[in-house]
This record gives structure tokens, C-alpha cells and sequence, in this order.
């Protein structure tokens, strides 16, 4: 386990090296006047000028590049050429905020995904029906849609939940739940369908194997037989799609922040792209990287436990 544990974790470090060049090159090459913008467009060349040495701008590209690489490797990601705050600082501040979201929906797809699921395999019927709507749904639907969809629902019909906002646990737990409840439900329902599928999927084939009819055949009573034999053979796959749910629900965590003005990374990612703040950028690129690395690092130790066949792999 440990040698495929390295060889994993190793995989991902150079996942991260080769998106840290990506991503820094295509921002450098489409921001070539942020100079003049952080100046001020009454600027003349002079203060431009000022600025370009200040931050490096003046060198050529690689060696900002490998500047900024040895400075990253030492925990020192910069600041932000527009606020001038420690981009450490501004990522971590709103972080927690993201990953609340992100592991609340990814917790609630993954439960009701599962249960979805092994109902649909087991019964057939309205689960099996239920599936097949979901999934189609979570394809077609935009997230946005259904965010403002919920909102109009529960916030500004019912008055159950928050329309906007955030609330920080230290404040109120309870405010917390609340003010996360309908961007979680957002995030969550536009995967929810796709886990279902693919758990439903595994069952039925698992189902259909010898060794499941035999131990149906020996009088093992039937809940026991799906919920200790056949779920954890079809656990397998069901893994791999939750936890590419996990990096497309971080993605479009992006677009439900600013829908119910969550202070995630949300924003501070549009806003920063846009200005081409590359410190700020290559932070958060950084951080939600290293956290995807981390997410499939773990889920194919999870698959490694599950088959040991996977350690050959």
C-alpha cells in the first residue's frame, strides 16, 4: 500500500508542476497591460514604467515564472498586485467557506446518491424512474438555474431559508446551517443523479455475478446479502464518479458563491481573473489544486482498500 500510496502521491505533485506552468504562462500572455491598469489609465509611461520594474514585469516570462516557483516553494505565494494583501492571507480567509460548501454537497450527493442508488437496483420502479430523472436533469440543467430556482422557492416564496449571505459559525451554528442549506441543495442536486446512476449501474451488475445467487440460494436473508456484499462491490466505481463530482461541484461552487453572495473563492477568482491579478490567480489555483490532488489521492486509497487488485494498477 505505501509504495502505490507514493507512486499516487507523486503523480499528483507533477499534476500540480505542469498546471502551476499552464496556468501561469496563459495569464502572463493575456494580461499585458495590468501595469497600466493598476497605474491608472491617466498614467504616463513613467509611472507605468515604475510599476513594471516593482513587479518584475520587465523581465522575460520564464524567469517571473521561476521567481515565482522558488518563492512558491517556500510558502511565499506573493500579494496581490491590486490590494497589495498577502495572497496566502486572502486565499486561506475564504477557503473554509468554499470547502464548507463543497464537502456538504459532495457529503449529501454521495448519501442520497448511494441511497438512490441501491433503491433503484433492489426495486426498480419510482427509484429506477427517479434515477433516470435526476441524471437527465443534472446534465441539462445549469447550476445557476437551479440556484435561483431554489431561492425563488424558499427563500422569497416560503421564507424558510436565506436568499443571500453568509454566517459564520462562530456566530451561529445554527445561522450557519441555514445560510448554507440552499447553496449546498444547489450543488448537490445537479450530481446527486449522476452518483445514482452509476451506484445503480454496479449493483445490477454485481447482482447479476455467480457468487451473489449463491449466497441468495444458501437462504441469506436479502438485505444482508445487498447492503455487506453486493454495495461494497459496486463501491468501486461509485468512488471514482463521487469524487469527480468533487472537482466539478468545486468548480460551479464558483457560480453558486456569487448567486447567493457566499465570500467563498468564488468571487475573489472572477474578480481577480478578470483584473489579471496572476498572484492572486496562481494562489488559488494552487490551493484548490493541491485540495483536488488531495481528494483523489484519498480516493484511490479507498479503491486500493476496496479491490487490491487497484495496487497492481
Amino acid at each position: 500500500m505505501i509504495p502505490y500510496s507514493v507512486k499516487r502521491l507523486l503523480s499528483g505533485v507533477a499534476l500540480l508542476a505542469v498546471l502551476s506552468v499552464i496556468t501561469f504562462f496563459a495569464l502572463r500572455l493575456g494580461t499585458q497591460g495590468v501595469a497600466q491598469q493598476i497605474a491608472g489609465q491617466s498614467a504616463g509611461p513613467e509611472a507605468v514604467a515604475l510599476i513594471e520594474g516593482r513587479l518584475g514585469l520587465d523581465r522575460p516570462l520564464a524567469e517571473q515564472f521561476l521567481a515565482w516557483a522558488t518563492a512558491a516553494l517556500t510558502g511565499d505565494l506573493g500579494r496581490s498586485w491590486f490590494t497589495g494583501q498577502l495572497v496566502t492571507e486572502a486565499v486561506l480567509s475564504r477557503l473554509a467557506v468554499t470547502v464548507s460548501l463543497t464537502v456538504g454537497s459532495v457529503a449529501l450527493t454521495g448519501v442520497f446518491g448511494v441511497l438512490l442508488g441501491a433503491l433503484a437496483a433492489t426495486r426498480r420502479g419510482w427509484p429506477d424512474r427517479l434515477v433516470q430523472i435526476l441524471s437527465v436533469l443534472g446534465q441539462a440543467v445549469p447550476g445557476f438555474v437551479i440556484a435561483v430556482g431554489l431561492v425563488l422557492l424558499f427563500a422569497v416564496r416560503l421564507d424558510w431559508f436565506p436568499a443571500t449571505g453568509y454566517t459564520d459559525p462562530s456566530e451561529s451554528v445554527g445561522g450557519w446551517l441555514r445560510s448554507l442549506a440552499l447553496p449546498v441543495t444547489a450543488l448537490a442536486l445537479g450530481s446527486v443523479g449522476g452518483v445514482a446512476q452509476q451506484v445503480r449501474g454496479s449493483m445490477l451488475d454485481v447482482l447479476r455475478r455467480d457468487h451473489v445467487r449463491t449466497l441468495r440460494s444458501r437462504g441469506l436473508p436479502r438485505n444482508r446479502v445487498v447492503y455487506r456484499y453486493v454495495l461494497r462491490n459496486a463501491a468501486g466505481p461509485a468512488l471514482s464518479v463521487l469524487g469527480l463530482q468533487f472537482v466539478i461541484i468545486l468548480g460551479a461552487a464558483v457560480v453558486v458563491e456569487q448567486v447567493f453572495s457566499v465570500p467563498g473563492l468564488g468571487p475573489v477568482a472572477l474578480t481577480s481573473t478578470s483584473q489579471g491579478d496572476v498572484p492572486l490567480v496562481m494562489g488559488i489555483v494552487i490551493v484548490t489544486g493541491a485540495i483536488v490532488v488531495l481528494v483523489n489521492l484519498v480516493v484511490d486509497l479507498l479503491q486500493a482498500f476496496l479491490n487490491p487488485k487497484v495496487r497492481l494498477s
